[in-house]
């Protein structure tokens, strides 16, 4: 098993390192003088030739990513030209709304999802399982953003149980925090959930529909035992693959919900460093995006060693 985690951890590193370059050229190839960019074509040559320099365009672009690598390696994403703060603090004041918001919609999703796959999958035959199927695909067509307001309008404007937007921080009053990440919480867990229900139907009912579920039920084991025991265990690795990327896309679509409820998250951050052309922070902005949906596909395959020995030799 040691050996196995070593072979991920690895891969994981050279795919980090590989987004950081990819991140690193695709501001590269932005077409025009990064300085002229972000000061305008009215800006003065002193102007110019000072933020160059702060940028670090004054020396060839491989030395700039190893200056950036490095950087990194320290905990060091650059300095952010809005703000003139340090990319990474700003970052890490962000993950206090967007890692809540995250987590909690996945949770949502999965709550509900797992169930609702299952008993369509056992339900086949039955009138649970086209309904439960339709009502995902409903789920699954509504824009999250339209949902979100939706939200807004009936449980804010309507009942005023919940704020329509805005963030309360953790320290000031967690209670009034929870208060304003419930209706986006809700917002993005509901829209995955529905993706997730037919995602965990359709392993449900592979697994099933295996040689060895009917040959507990043959050895007249209960229903409920062959399907915790036998179905649900061995389709352990397909919910783990679609729980971890649901964790992915629920912190990917955070971005547009943000907006939304004006959350001051990371979705939000990276749309103020394009429409500033704050390209360290949004550099920084994407590279944590990146790290993140690394991290998870790292901690996906380790649990695949943990449920199913044979893939640790694969």
């Amino acid at each position: 098993m040691f050996t196995f985690i070593v072979r991920r951890f690895f891969s994981a590193l050279i795919s980090i390192v590989l987004a950081s370059m990819l991140v690193f050229s695709a501001l590269l190839a932005v077409p025009g003088d990064p300085a002229e960019i972000i000061l305008g074509l009215n800006a003065s040559p002193e102007a110019l030739a000072a933020l160059r320099e702060k940028l670090g365009l004054t020396v060839p672009a491989p030395q700039r990513y190893l200056n950036w690598l490095t950087g990194i390696v320290r905990g060091d994403l650059g300095e952010s030209l809005n703000y003139q703060k340090d990319v990474s603090e700003l970052i890490i004041d962000r993950l206090a709304v967007s890692v809540p918001l995250a987590l909690g919609a996945a949770l949502i999703a999965c709550f509900i999802a797992l169930p609702l796959g299952i008993l369509a999958a056992l339900k086949r035959n039955t009138f649970l399982d086209p309904l439960v199927t339709a009502i995902s695909q409903v789920g699954a067509a509504i824009p999250s953003f339209w949902l979100g307001l939706m939200l807004i309008l009936f449980f804010a404007v309507e009942l005023r149980w919940l704020p329509a937007g805005g963030y309360v921080p953790w320290e000031r009053d967690p209670l009034g925090t929870l208060r304003s990440l419930l209706l986006p919480i809700i917002a993005l867990g509901l829209g995955q959930a529905a993706v997730m229900t037919r995602m965990t139907r359709a392993s449900m009912i592979e697994v099933l529909n295996q040689d060895y579920i009917r040959t507990a039920k043959a050895k007249g084991l209960s229903g409920r035992r062959v399907v915790m025991i036998h179905g649900l265990r061995n389709a352990l690795v397909t919910l783990i693959t679609i729980l971890g990327l649901s964790l992915t896309n629920v912190f990917i679509g955070s971005i547009i919900i943000e907006q939304v409820f004006a959350l001051p998250g990371l979705g939000r951050l990276a749309l103020i460093a394009i429409g500033t052309r704050d390209f360290p922070l949004l550099q920084g902005e994407i590279l944590v995006y990146a790290g993140t949906i690394v991290f998870l596909s790292f901690l996906v395959d380790i649990s695949y060693g943990f449920l199913d020995p044979t893939i640790r030799y694969a």
